[in-house]
């Protein structure tokens, strides 16, 4: 084991990766409850959703570990799933097939474009600081999400946010109760203490009435299998390729954003700023989207709560399977994971947020044809509540700075391109 996932060699060992891939789980374990309540609006089983989640979720963590030796975890994106509802099947009025349709079509695009190295280079095209940006991006947008997922912030009539005026009782009270228990863990150097806060809190819970007993039975539910609607394509091409084309360009900066913030986390990219087997890690989420499309979920991509794993001294592959393990187990213990509340996962990724802003006191600030790209990629992502956005915003401001300063020779060839897609994606946008 330690040759296969060279632990050795990246100074780690199983039991802290199993513990980094326990702490992963747990803080991502959320999505096998909000991935079908999110979905079920279109029409789709609750519970054929759960399965499809945890088996497709499963299979990617594996492709990941075994593949790509990388410590990040996959499972349906958020933000994904709620176009897929709210937009595609509600909004434009499509069947949940139909969105299924173009999402497996999106994987075969994925694994066709990652075969020929097409992501892999625009990964590796990132400008230096503007991958410092992402990473410290993301750790506030998780941040940002656990504040809100514990009701300490709320969104008022018009979706801005603002401090809750209920934040000392309930779900917040009980979320500020695990934040400074988890902080005291770190503070004073416990092993696993961000796993150890989530069950703490997670106890804390019961007295306040947060934490629940969920329900339900621990036999698993038969996921869908192929439920695609191939005959509605041909009427409505159009429809499909926008579709299609929004569930791919999100996706694909999605995890390439989150690719690149964690892996900066984990000390695992390269001198030249290249992620060691980045071309198997984007292959383990083209699996799992067309793999959970053809189950019944929406796009599975990488998750920015993988960074929780790597707080926890996750560095190899293993970490991955661990995960995947635990999804498959979930099949069977869905009545206990439903259980964990949004309170206490909640303080983990307030924490994870605050290790994961370090990398932005690298960031040039002196430049501004560098600080100001680095700005707007991170304060969009916590903004717009998009990682996709955030890269779009700063990728498109340091081609036009540069250019306008007479530094094109900086911009290399690869980020030439993403401009143009990025271009074209809100040319599209607006033409829609």
């Amino acid at each position: 084991m330690d040759k296969f996932f060279k632990l050795s060699e990246r100074k780690t060992d199983v039991r802290t990766e199993v513990m980094a891939g326990i702490t992963t789980f747990m803080t991502m374990a959320y999505i096998l409850v909000v991935n079908p309540l999110l979905l079920s609006p279109s029409g789709m089983e609750w519970g054929k959703v759960f399965s499809a989640t945890a088996i497709a979720s499963a299979v990617a963590c594996l492709v990941m570990g075994l593949l790509a030796n990388l410590p990040f975890a996959l499972s349906a994106g958020m933000g994904l799933n709620a176009f897929f509802t709210y937009t595609v099947v509600l909004g434009m009025g499509y069947s949940w097939q139909f969105a299924l349709t173009a999402i497996f079509v999106e994987g075969i695009i994925f694994l066709i474009l990652t075969l020929c190295n097409v992501r892999e280079a625009i990964v590796n095209s990132i400008p230096v600081n503007l991958k410092k940006a992402i990473g410290a991006g993301i750790g506030l947008f998780i941040a940002y999400i656990g504040l809100k997922n514990a009701g300490i912030i709320v969104g008022d009539a018009s979706n801005v946010s603002a401090l809750s005026a209920d934040w000392l009782k309930g779900d917040a009270l009980v979320a500020i109760i695990g934040l400074l228990i988890t902080g005291g863990l770190l503070a004073f150097k416990v092993k696993g203490a961000i796993l150890i806060g989530i069950i703490l809190t997670t106890i804390v819970g019961i007295p306040f009435g947060v934490t629940k007993w969920a329900g339900g039975s621990f036999l698993p539910t038969a996921p869908y299998f192929c439920e695609f609607a191939f005959g509605e394509v041909g009427s409505h091409l159009f429809d499909f390729i926008i579709v299609m084309f929004t569930f791919l360009f999100v996706d694909m900066f999605d995890t390439v954003g989150t690719l690149i913030g964690c892996a900066g986390k984990s000390g695992l990219i390269k001198k030249d700023g290249s992620i060691p087997n980045c071309k198997e890690a984007l292959f383990a989420d083209a699996v799992g989207t067309t793999l959970g499309a053809m189950l019944g979920t929406s796009t599975v991509t990488t998750f920015v709560e993988s960074s929780a794993g790597v707080v926890e001294g996750g560095r190899t592959g293993l970490t991955a399977v661990t995960v995947a393990v635990l999804f498959i187990l979930s099949l069977f213990l869905e009545p206990i994971f439903g259980s964990i509340p949004s309170a206490a996962t909640a303080p983990a990724l307030i924490i994870v947020g605050v290790l994961m802003i370090t990398p932005v006191k690298e960031i040039d600030f002196e430049d501004m044809t560098e600080a100001i790209p680095a700005f707007l990629t991170i304060i969009i992502m916590v903004c717009a509540s998009s990682i996709s956005d955030g890269i779009m915003f700063g990728i498109l401001s340091y081609v036009i700075l540069k250019t306008v300063s007479g530094r094109t020779k900086e911009v290399g060839a690869a980020t030439w391109v993403i401009f143009v897609l990025f271009v074209a994606k809100i040319v599209v946008n607006y033409i829609v």
